[in-house]
C-alpha cells in the first residue's frame, strides 16, 4: 500500500538543555509523490528520516505514516510497521558482508511476512523478486552473484542497497543521501533505475540530498530551512 506522510507541531531535541533540531508546523507528501528534501550538513536531514521511520520520536507533536500515527506505537511496534512498510537507502549502505548479494536484496523479507508475500506473489518467491530487482538495476547477475558484496564497487554496492529497500514493494522509500559517493555518470544511471522502478509500483519517495543539483528531478523539492523552524533558532543563537 502507498503510504503519505504528515507531520503536525513536530519538536525534536536530544536533550533538555540542547537546542530543538526539528520543529516543523506541518509538513506533508501525499502518497506516490517523488520529493526532494536539501538542506546543510547539521541542519536536520537524518533527523528528520530517523522521525518518518519510527527510529526516533519527537518530544511534541505528531508523526503519520498513511494511517498510523508513529509517535502513538509502541517501540516494537515501530519496528514491525518500519519492516513491513517502509524501505531505507543508507548513505553508507550499510550491507552485510557475511550474506551475498542475493541474500543482502533479500534480507528485508526475512523480517516481514507482509514483504516477503508481496515479493512471493510478484515474482513466484523472495529470491526471485531479489534477483528482479539487481538485474533491473543493472547488475549482471552470472557475473557477480558469486562475489563478496564488499567486493563489488561502490556504484554496485549502492544498487544492491536500492534492490534491499525496493524488495517486496514497501509503500514508502526514504532516501538519505544515497549518492554522495558516486560520480556523475554513476549518479545519473542510479537515479534513472530508482525512478523506473518507484514509478512502476507508485511508490512514494523521500530523498534527502545537499545537492541541489538533483532537484529538478523530483515532482517536488523541499528546503528543510523553510519549514524547520529549528535551524534558524539554531543559526539565530
Amino acid at each position: 500500500m502507498v503510504q503519505s506522510v504528515d507531520l503536525t507541531d513536530v519538536k525534536f531535541q536530544w536533550r533538555a538543555d540542547q537546542p530543538v533540531i526539528l520543529d516543523i508546523p506541518t509538513f506533508s507528501v501525499a502518497a506516490g509523490e517523488r520529493i526532494f528534501v536539501s538542506g546543510a550538513s547539521g541542519s536536520g536531514k537524518t533527523t528528520l528520516l530517523n522521525l518518518l521511520g519510527g527510529v526516533a520520536l519527537p518530544q511534541t507533536g505528531s508523526v503519520a505514516v498513511g494511517d498510523r500515527r508513529l509517535d502513538q506505537l509502541s517501540s516494537s511496534a515501530r519496528d514491525i510497521f518500519r519492516a513491513d512498510h517502509i524501505g531505507f537507502i543508507f548513505q553508507s549502505f550499510n550491507l552485510v558482508p557475511y550474506l551475498s548479494l542475493v541474500e543482502n536484496a533479500l534480507l528485508p523479507c526475512w523480517f516481514s511476512d507482509i514483504r516477503a508475500g508481496r515479493a512471493l506473489e510478484r515474482s513466484g518467491g523472495v529470491e526471485e523478486d531479489a534477483r528482479r530487482l539487481l538485474a533491473r538495476m543493472g547488475l549482471d547477475m552470472d557475473e557477480l552473484s558469486g562475489r563478496p558484496v564488499m567486493d563489488l564497487s561502490i556504484g554496485q554496492q549502492q544498487r544492491v542497497a536500492a534492490a534491499r529497500a525496493l524488495v517486496g514493494n514497501p509503500g514508502l522509500v526514504i532516501a538519505d543521501e544515497p549518492t554522495s559517493s558516486l560520480d556523475e555518470d554513476a549518479r545519473t544511471m542510479f537515479l534513472d533505475l530508482l525512478f523506473g522502478e518507484i514509478e512502476a509500483d507508485a511508490q512514494t519517495l523521500i530523498f534527502v540530498s545537499h545537492d541541489r543539483r538533483l532537484e529538478p528531478l523530483f515532482d517536488r523539492h523541499v528546503a528543510l530551512s523553510d519549514v524547520n523552524r529549528g535551524s534558524r533558532d539554531m543559526i539565530a543563537s
